[in-house]
């Protein structure tokens, strides 16, 4: 569908990059990858033609349309949201294009492997086609709108009522619901709470087009692309897989490179050796030439700078007692809106709380109350024994001195540090030789959060709390982000929208809903498999701070009846889940042979001498409208069972975690 011939773009004459050439077919997922100002999004605008390459030409097939959603958006008419919505498209329309440039791409395609996905293709698009035939447009753009975060009562407010962040969401839903044949998203993650990532990832996956995207996000894409373009320092490389993959090849690489590199200079330094030895010999003159025209033309290899994570000594912050802070019956309100009516919370030493919830549910209220920062109606705040709290928001970076060097913020807060340790501070941030001596004001956005984040750990506090520390940082910035408060030995209690910082970093998640807070012990995954299974918040309970039990040893007679309750429960749950298990496999084994025939069928379709006999034609659309029930039957069946076998792990690990709970000594 799109073609891009080895375009390049320069600005003030430094190339950002140069003869980058790619294809995009119609069901690729392709993550443009690189540092912040590489030059990801003037590809995009190239792509969109909002620019123009210096070299090179971008190519579309005939029909194709493309959706663009840049990083900063600003729909303010007075247009209702779902009107806006819901009047971007025919999207009927859309389909039957999606149809046509599939049954193009079948009359020029010959691999067989490709032919068999795009028979795929054209199967589920007719099959949409059918299903959605006549379909009312709001309808579908008020499901848009509702995965997207949006309430009912949204959707008859005017464009100019929402925040930035909001109106990014509105161009984003406009263009799901566009449905163009391909979408170019810059940084479309930025203002999506957790939840309304999760709805847009599944959504992005069933999408019928192609989709390039950015993201600093890791999670999000792992989960979604399949290929990667990463714009390097070296130049432009290409990848087939995750993101995660990309960076595991990249570092390979690069490790293959260095060596080749070592090798190279010893090469070098014995033609050096040797021409400097026999130079002035007359019998050596033509090999002394020889050499030194080798190493002329030697292609020299360069070494990529590393992305392997960078490791630093913090200062050690000083211990706090057991219990950092609580929070009891705590009441706060903005006017006639309540945000909480009884609050109670409880952190401990050691805890690294992640507080997750969709956007306007309070978590920056909560966290700026046990900052200290926000006042609040009613209720008590207090601190434990020789507890210090340092307050991380994006304001933060505002306090910085943009008269002072980088070096000398860090001065500003630790003015008996040596500049070593200060330096290698810096250097952990990615700040190395001179670019410790740059002005604050000459700093972007992501950098400034780096050197604000450096002044933070240079004299922490035993009690950090951030809200949304991962803003403006690129992937590279963000692993440095993590590197930091994995080492950090004091208390956190954190907002960020980086799942792969909350999956690495929390070990309890505080989600807050409704205005109410429910605790859930350990990382990020068990947290999602908790909620999945709990009963959409009805009888959820606040944590109330818990009296320490001293710790006894168990007996004989109890370690023999925790291993029979342990038994009784792996012979339960076995019990349960085979069946299910059994089934699900069953389902899968008749989805397969199904698939199998309905692509013989839709190969057959193709075929011109298929229809020379009417009846045969007859009989087989017969057998193949019964196969697409089927497999909707079945479909329905398998969600219905891997939900209930997902149930069934979560009551299990909830048994054993009651059982563990019950122990002496636990």
């Amino acid at each position: 569908m799109l073609n891009i011939a080895g375009i390049s773009k320069s600005y003030n004459e430094q190339e950002l990059f140069g003869g980058v050439s790619f294809t995009v077919g119609m069901s690729d997922r392709i993550a443009v990858i690189g540092r912040n100002g590489s030059g990801k999004t003037t590809l995009f605008e190239i792509i969109a033609g909002n620019i123009t390459p210096d070299t090179g030409s971008v190519s579309l097939r005939r029909g194709t349309t493309v959706g663009y959603l840049p990083q900063d958006v600003q729909p303010s008419s007075r247009r209702a949201l779902l009107e806006y919505v819901s009047g971007a498209s025919d999207v009927m329309g859309a389909l039957t294009r999606k149809i046509q440039a599939v049954q193009a791409d079948l009359a020029e395609e010959k691999d067989k492997e490709t032919i068999a996905g795009l028979l795929r293709e054209l199967g589920e698009l007719q099959h949409l086609y059918e299903a959605k035939g006549g379909y009312d447009s709001e309808h579908e753009a008020e499901i848009v709108l509702s995965g997207l975060g949006f309430a009912e009562s949204d959707f008859g407010r005017a464009l100019s009522e929402f925040s930035g962040g909001w109106r990014t969401r509105i161009e984003l839903a406009r263009l799901l619901f566009l449905n163009p044949d391909i979408l170019l998203l810059d940084e479309p993650t930025n203002y999506l709470d957790l939840e309304t990532q999760r709805w847009f990832e599944t959504h992005l996956k069933r999408y019928h087009g192609a989709i390039l995207l950015t993201s600093h996000d890791r999670a999000f894409l792992n989960n979604v692309v399949g290929k990667i373009i990463g714009i390097e320092d070296d130049g432009v490389v290409f990848f087939r897989g995750d993101y995660d993959g990309y960076i595991t090849a990249r570092e390979k690489d690069i490790e293959t490179r260095q060596a080749t590199a070592r090798r190279q200079e010893q090469q070098i330094r014995r033609q050096m050796r040797f021409i400097e030895r026999f130079r002035a010999k007359n019998t050596k003159a033509s090999q002394v030439q020889s050499r030194i025209k080798q190493l002329e033309k030697m292609e020299r290899v360069t070494v990529p700078r590393s992305t392997k994570k960078i490791r630093f000594n913090f200062a050690e912050p000083p211990r706090s007692g057991r219990a950092v802070i609580e929070l009891k019956h705590v009441a706060k309100s903005y006017g006639q809106h309540v945000v909480y009516r009884d609050l109670n919370l409880a952190l401990e030493r050691g805890d690294r709380a992640a507080l997750v919830g969709i956007n306007g549910a309070g978590k920056t209220t909560l966290l700026r109350m046990l900052a200290g920062v926000l006042p609040f109606e009613s209720g008590q705040r207090t601190l434990g024994h020789n507890v210090t709290t340092g307050y991380f928001a994006q304001y933060y970076i505002e306090s910085l001195n943009p008269r002072n060097s980088i070096i000398d913020e860090l001065r500003s807060v630790a003015p008996d540090e040596t500049d070593q340790r200060l330096r290698g501070l810096l250097g952990a941030f990615l700040f190395s030789g001179d670019d410790v001596t740059k002005p604050i004001s000459v700093l972007s956005g992501g950098e400034k959060t780096r050197v604000a984040i450096a002044r933070m750990l240079t004299r922490p506090a035993n009690f950090l709390l951030l809200d949304e520390p991962t803003n403006h940082l690129d992937i590279p910035s963000r692993e440095i982000l993590t590197d930091a408060l994995d080492a950090y030995k004091g208390t956190l209690c954190f907002i960020t929208h980086d799942r792969t910082l909350i999956r690495e970093i929390a070990n309890k998640i505080i989600e807050v809903k409704d205005g109410r807070i429910r605790v859930y012990p350990g990382g990020y995954d068990d947290y999602l498999a908790q909620s999945a299974a709990s009963d959409g918040g009805k009888g959820m309970l606040e944590p109330r701070p818990s009296q320490p039990q001293p710790d006894r040893p168990a007996t004989a007679a109890e370690k023999r009846q925790r291993k029979a309750d342990e038994a009784r429960l792996r012979n339960e749950h076995h019990r349960a889940i085979t069946p299910v298990n059994r089934r699900i496999a069953e389902i899968e084994q008749e989805s397969a042979r199904a698939t199998d025939r309905i692509r013989e069928i839709e190969a057959l379709m193709t075929d011109p001498a298929h229809y020379e006999d009417s009846q045969k034609v007859v009989n087989v659309n017969r057998e193949y409208t019964g196969l697409k029930e089927r497999m909707q039957q079945l479909t329905a069946e398998w969600e219905g069972l891997a939900a209930e076998a997902e149930r069934l792990k979560v009551d299990y690990r909830r048994a054993q975690e009651e059982l563990a709970g019950q122990r002496p000594g636990s």
